[in-house]
């Protein structure tokens, strides 16, 4: 039980923000392709697999980053930098997980089943980036917005414009959030010789946070046109924009706790546009 315990701090289990903030988008995309009625067998799945596949990416994530999460002093405690675990269990625990994430989309449809690779491909890849790419955060919105791709697939065996439409407001999204969450640990990244947004947009970064908020917005809202939505999706847009606005308020000063703040809040900004498509189909 002790095992299962240091196991379930590896993937995060205290901390869910990570797992609604890549099951949103998710949901978004769910219940546009059915219309607002997603079955429940897809519903089950891509709730699951959403959860399996965070989990799994933050295993893989601390195996990559051990050696530097001793020198942060947000990660420095995780249980693979501390030596609790070993670095190849870290790696059986991803795998077992990723495996039974592929096991449910075995369920589901040849195209989706070719979608899951690429997935798989870009959550496992991820940790890399930060050592190369000046914004790794807008990788980290092609891995946590890839579902999108994959619920259109599933429902419609097909992937429409409006998916890849929104794959890329995610990725905005995230950049967005994960600046904010990038500004945490900021000094340290600088020492460590990491490349984040936060350390890349420099003195900017709190409008280039801002910008990214708009351009999530204005590409969801381009979706809502293409669709032909109505008051619902747009009361959804506004309250996300409200939102947006106070996480800006809060960074403003560029304080480590208001970034902090802001990054978790951002579960609402997700939840606001999920209730515009949701409630958009309940007012048909």
């Amino acid at each position: 039980m002790h095992r299962l315990g240091l196991y379930a701090r590896l993937v995060r289990i205290d901390k869910p923000i990570g797992t609604l903030l890549l099951l949103w988008p998710t949901l978004w995309a769910l219940w546009m392709a059915s219309e607002g009625v997603p079955s429940l067998h897809f519903l089950v799945i891509f709730v699951a697999g959403t959860f399996l596949m965070r989990s799994a990416g933050c295993a893989i994530n601390d195996y990559f980053d051990r050696d530097f999460d001793l020198h942060v002093e947000r990660t420095q405690h995780r249980v693979l930098t501390t030596g609790q675990i070993k670095p190849k269990e870290a790696l059986y625990v991803a795998a077992g997980l990723a495996l039974c994430a592929f096991a449910l989309v075995l369920t589901l449809n040849a195209l989706t089943i070719a979608l899951s690779f690429l997935a798989l491909f870009i959550a496992a890849t991820y940790p890399l980036m930060k050592r190369i790419f000046g914004v790794p955060q807008a990788y980290l919105g092609i891995a946590f917005g890839f579902g999108m791709p994959m619920a259109f697939a599933a429902v419609n065996a097909e992937v429409p414009a409006i998916a890849w439409i929104m794959l890329v407001a995610n990725l905005f999204w995230a950049v967005a959030y994960d600046t904010e969450y990038a500004m945490v640990d900021k000094e340290d990244d600088i020492r460590l010789g990491l490349k984040t947004a936060a350390i890349t947009f420099g003195r900017f970064d709190v409008l280039f946070i801002g910008v990214c908020y708009a351009m999530t917005l204005a590409l969801m809202g381009w979706v809502g046109v293409l669709l032909s939505y109505g008051w619902p999706f747009v009361l959804g847009l506004v309250t996300a924009g409200a939102i947006a606005c106070v996480h800006l308020y809060w960074i403003r000063g560029r304080d480590r706790a208001a970034c902090f703040r802001a990054f978790r809040h951002n579960n609402w900004f997700g939840a606001a546009l999920f209730a515009g498509v949701a409630l958009e189909y309940l007012n048909v």
